[in-house]
């Protein structure tokens, strides 16, 4: 039996109900322990200190491990398989979350950055593992994972001040260990698989030397970019504007709420269109209302939160499908997803400490606020791009000529 048909048996044998359980409590995992931190940003900084530009590196800590470890992750999957690598990086999220807990700036940091190394494995792994075993099925997976993803991190921004009112901020932060641990025990059963990527096809052109995945790539890195400059400040955004803490956590969690439901309305644009121009830009200009919004009418964060929410959203859910739509293989869409992973969290890590430090200097968050509509409108610009029909990535050289 060849290695191929190996996979392939190992492929048929796992219950496709259990390993979509497995796939959407990883995804549960990609955002919440990281964007959970917001809204409590300003009892990190009275506990330790913390200037807004040093409080941005806990939110731009994970994001640079994303970008700096997704070619690792690609690596280790070769090595150990897809199934053993997205345990481990469960592994990775569930130390790091129990370090990061423990009460010291050291932890916090440390914690931080081992965090980000494994969500860095299921960022890149998992839209991989999708476009390997639901090939027919991957834009309505790919919404619903990314509907649990943002549903997750909704539940843990809405819950994390009031868990640290109650019992300290460390308990708040620990209680996020739940989500790897449930995790890790749903994929279990996958760990009697050992399937690899699939090869490179022949004369396969790399998706660095690609246009569409640059415009794929920089689609979601702006995207980064902007969201997670928002949800690292929105909270202090909203107090400076008069709102409590615990009001400000329940926008924060608004936010990722109003991020996951944007594929429940997606999915269905996405399957009836085979040119998504248009709703790359739509969506994107929500984003940029929303930022906008906030800076002309504050009293009304109501609406501008979560319209921004579905924007960017609907945004992270469009560039992921297109990570799937726009290769040929798995391998490919493996190498598409560290692509865009490195270069467009790379993006996003520089976002939450710069704006920090441009309010430390200027002391106005109308200006972080305002930069970050402009990003969104790039944002639109590579959407635009990225969303023309087509899938030129991985073809053959022959071809392309």
């Amino acid at each position: 039996m060849t290695d191929t048909t190996a996979a392939s048996s190992r492929r048929t044998v796992a219950s496709p109900g259990w390993l979509i359980l497995g796939i959407l409590l990883i995804a549960a995992n990609l955002r919440a322990p990281v964007t959970g931190v917001g809204p409590l940003i300003e009892m990190l900084q009275q506990a330790f200190g913390f200037s807004a530009g040093i409080a941005g590196l806990l939110l731009t800590l994970p994001l640079a491990c994303f970008a700096l470890l997704s070619p690792v992750a690609a690596w280790a999957a070769r090595g150990f398989g897809l199934e053993r690598t997205l345990f481990l990086a469960m592994l990775l999220v569930a130390a790091g979350i129990a370090l990061r807990s423990t009460g010291s700036a050291a932890a916090l940091l440390i914690g931080t950055c081992i965090i980000g190394g494994g969500i860095a494995g299921g960022n890149v792994l998992l839209p991989s593992l999708l476009k390997r075993d639901f090939p027919n099925d991957l834009t309505r997976l790919t919404a619903i994972y990314g509907l649990t993803m943002n549903t997750a991190s909704a539940l843990g921004s809405v819950c994390a001040v009031p868990l640290a009112d109650a019992l300290g901020w460390p308990w708040a932060l620990a209680a996020f260990i739940v989500l790897p641990a449930v995790a890790m025990l749903a994929w279990l059963p996958q760990l009697a698989r050992h399937t690899l990527p699939a090869p490179a096809p022949a004369g396969s052109v790399p998706v660095w030397r690609s246009a569409l995945a640059w415009q794929v790539t920089l689609f979601l890195g702006t995207n980064s970019f902007v969201y997670y400059v928002v949800t690292a400040w929105l909270p202090s955004i909203l107090v400076a504007n008069g709102q409590s803490a615990a009001q400000a956590g329940n926008l924060h969690g608004l936010l990722q709420f109003s991020s996951a439901i944007a594929g429940l309305f997606l999915v269905p644009l996405v399957k009836r269109m085979q040119d998504q121009r248009l709703i790359a830009a739509g969506t994107s200009a929500l984003s940029v209302l929303g930022a906008l919004g906030l800076i002309v009418a504050p009293s009304q964060a109501m609406i501008w939160v979560p319209l921004f929410g579905f924007g960017s959203g609907a945004v992270f859910i469009l560039g992921l499908a297109f990570v799937g739509m726009r290769v040929s293989t798995p391998q490919q869409a493996a190498s598409l997803s560290a692509m865009a992973q490195c270069v467009g969290y790379l993006m996003a890590a520089v976002g939450p400490m710069l704006m920090g430090r441009l309010h430390d200097a200027l002391g106005d968050w109308n200006l972080v606020l305002a930069a970050t509509a402009a990003m969104a409108v790039v944002m639109g610009v590579f959407g635009m791009l990225a969303g023309r029909a087509g899938r030129v990535i991985g073809e053959s050289r022959a071809t392309a000529q």
